[in-house]
């Protein structure tokens, strides 16, 4: 409650007193102020029953939106994106008209340096505890301080992937090779693998670093020096690249492509997706023998969110066991929710090449960021590569 202040003026009177004089009136005494009160706040409105959720495509279990829908009586408008560079310009640009956005952990460090997200209102978030300590330390270390914006969606790796069946019967005689980066930059195995397809995730800060770290330089170096070397190792196998893709699970599923770089999940949703459709082919995502560039997705609150405490509800909804385990066994990503573990399907946590052993953990690719003058340098090596100049 706003304090009252009381306002009064002091009294005085006067009395003259003189030999043979009449004592003077007193003089007219002023009557009190009103009591004046502050004026009351204006009534913060509460929020629309709205959420505005921006997320990548095919990430989210059949049925968990309408459920959130259901019990929170909140309507979601749920719209996807298909690259980091994507969402990046939007929220650059201001004013997105998104509450909730999944960006890359990459992507997420200049966000949050560039004040794009508001600090998450933990008090709201009760199921934060279900997150798993040691990824949350790595995400504090590398891309958010004291875990104040980022709370991971799911996680995975930038790999190689592969219709074991197609891939097989195009090398011919030629056996597989150790690493399977040699798969997709190594004109020995791309001159053979052309007739079946070769796929790249159409996207530079997936293709470049790993190209990188193929070459044995750092992934997210900030050495112009090292863009053009591997704009050199990519020129050499870029007639034998069929597609850039930004669908990648339809396309291996497809048959389009027969080895591609892409996201695990994406490549575990494709093999998924051949089996229901009764494919005799095989598809696996592999694990190159020098490691694989992994991610973290992340949701943030937007700085110009209207909707915060129902962004907030619906991250603490998804942060249940439940929820967090549906994610794992329906789109084949990790989950970075530890209370969620003994709900997950023994061949969804068993697969190694989405629960990692722990022995190849230590290769992955730790995530980092680049310069501007790193990512200026790394879209002008990707968009000529891509072009074939």
């Amino acid at each position: 409650m706003m304090k009252k202040y009381l306002w009064s003026f002091a009294l005085s009177a006067v009395v003259l007193a003189g030999c043979g004089q009449k004592e003077a009136p007193p003089a007219p005494v002023a009557a009190p102020a009103p009591v004046v009160s502050a004026p009351a706040p204006a009534p913060v409105p509460a929020e629309e029953k709205v959420l505005n959720i921006y997320n990548w495509p095919d990430y989210v279990p059949e049925g968990m939106i309408a459920a959130f829908e259901k019990e929170s009586g909140i309507k979601v408008n749920y719209d996807t994106f298909e690259t980091n560079e994507a969402l990046h310009a939007k929220l650059v640009a201001g004013n997105t008209g998104y509450d909730i956005v999944v960006p890359g952990s990459v992507f997420a460090k200049p966000q949050i340096e560039g004040g794009m997200f508001q600090p998450l209102d933990k008090a709201k978030i009760k199921n934060l505890a279900n997150l798993d300590a040691p990824i949350m330390a790595t995400l504090a270390k590398n891309t958010d301080p004291d875990n104040k914006h980022l709370v991971p969606w799911a996680w995975g790796f930038t790999t190689v992937g592969i219709n074991k069946t197609k891939v097989t019967k195009a090398l011919g005689k030629l056996p597989m090779p150790e690493n399977a980066w040699d798969l997709v930059f190594k004109p020995e195995y791309t001159a053979k693998l052309k007739s079946c397809g070769i796929a790249y995730l159409d996207s530079p800060t997936e293709i470049i670093p790993v190209a990188l770290h193929y070459i044995g330089k750092d992934a997210y170096s900030n050495d112009p020096a090292d863009y053009k070397l591997a704009a050199d190792m990519l020129a050499k196998v870029r007639k034998d690249v069929r597609i850039f893709s930004s669908t990648m699970i339809d396309d291996i599923a497809g048959g389009k492509a027969c080895v591609a770089i892409g996201w695990s999940g994406d490549i575990n949703q494709a093999a998924k997706r051949a089996t229901e459709n009764k494919s005799k082919d095989v598809i696996e995502s592999l694990l190159p023998s020098t490691g694989a560039l992994i991610f973290f997705d992340t949701m943030a609150i937007t700085k110009d969110a209207k909707h915060p405490n129902n962004a907030a509800a619906f991250i603490d909804f998804y942060l249940r066991p439940e929820n967090a385990a549906a994610m794992a066994n329906d789109m084949g990503y990790p989950t970075a929710n530890k209370a969620a573990m003994d709900k997950i399907k023994p061949e969804i946590a068993g697969n190694k090449s989405i629960f990692v052993e722990a022995d190849y953990m230590a290769k992955m690719i730790a995530p980092s960021s680049f310069s501007n003058e790193a990512r200026e340098a790394m879209s002008t090596v990707y968009n000529g590569f891509k072009k074939g100049k």
